[in-house]
């Protein structure tokens, strides 16, 4: 019975990593922080898409356009 316990929280503990390294991922795919229409002001975070701006949703964002580009 104890050793179902520590393979059990054993499994726990590994999962647990294994989530926070998919979702870890998951959030350095968003392209905000390099978007022209990006502000830092955490009032008006985009300027074309406020709501999106920062979340999962920004990860395809049609309208992405990195600074420093020739316009």
């Amino acid at each position: 019975m104890a050793w179902a316990l520590v393979i059990l929280s054993l499994n726990n503990c590994w999962s647990m990593i294994h989530h926070t390294l998919v979702q870890a991922q998951r959030m350095h795919q968003i392209p905000c922080d390099n978007c022209c229409f990006f502000t830092g002001d955490y009032r008006l975070k985009c300027t074309v898409h406020p709501h999106k701006a920062l979340t999962e949703m920004a990860i395809n964002c049609s309208d992405y356009y990195p600074c420093g580009t020739n316009h």
